[in-house]
């Protein structure tokens, strides 16, 4: 029988690439996803679909059963402005999902971090994403996983024109970033979602925090 994955924020960039991957990869039987929207582009028979409040999981308790947890959750200063609702979704959600994960006995998982979290940072985002790593750790999963890429790269939907601009022209220079400023090169949300996938099935590790050199060194060799 194959393998039961849960997907946090398939509607983004990152989880929309891994649910792509986890849908043509045989090891999968069953897909759930967890959203505020319906993926409505997906019609794979392995997909299964819960829509609600994701600050309130807990409702999705019953259903949040599975081998592997996948969260790709987050916003942007820009989206969110608001810091207290900034923090809601990224440290509380990801958080409650691996409370829920440690109570449902699912062993296995990865988290998108960033590539400058630190709980001591006095940069509040970088503080976020530290604390959440913190208190995802503190569960005591079988398995985490926390992925902290630096820009993602990727089609953005919604991205202004010069947003994309911008993201271009550092394409072209990542390539430059070499030795120690490799960490700095654009990390496509494929090559992301590939690492999640890679390091949930192939490491025996309890818990790993991939930098971002890392994950595109896995993308390359897997």
């Amino acid at each position: 029988m194959g393998k039961i994955a849960i997907i946090l924020g398939a509607t983004g960039l990152t989880g929309s690439q891994l649910l792509q991957q986890l849908i043509n990869d045989p090891r999968y039987a069953t897909i759930k996803l967890f959203s505020r929207s319906k993926v409505t582009s997906v019609t794979s028979p392995k997909v299964e679909q819960y829509i609600g409040d994701l600050l309130n999981l807990e409702q999705f308790r019953s259903d949040f059963t599975g081998d592997e947890v996948y969260c790709c959750i987050g916003t942007t200063k820009s989206k969110t402005p608001d810091k207290d609702q900034y923090k809601k979704i990224d440290f509380g959600i990801p958080v409650s999902a691996a409370k829920l994960a440690k109570e449902n006995g699912i062993r296995s998982y990865a988290v998108v971090s960033a590539m400058g979290a630190n709980a001591n940072s006095a940069i509040f985002y970088n503080k976020v994403k530290g604390e959440m790593e913190a208190a995802v750790l503190a569960q005591n999963l079988d398995h985490t996983f926390i992925l902290r890429p630096s820009l993602i790269g990727g089609d953005r939907d919604e991205a202004r024109a010069l947003e994309k601009f911008g993201l271009s022209l550092f394409k072209l220079i990542s390539p430059l970033l070499i030795g120690p400023l490799k960490k700095y090169r654009i990390v496509e949300a494929e090559a992301i979602a590939n690492a999640m996938v890679y390091m949930s099935n192939s490491s025996p590790a309890k818990n790993v925090i991939i930098k971002s050199d890392e994950i595109n060194a896995i993308h390359k060799h897997n």
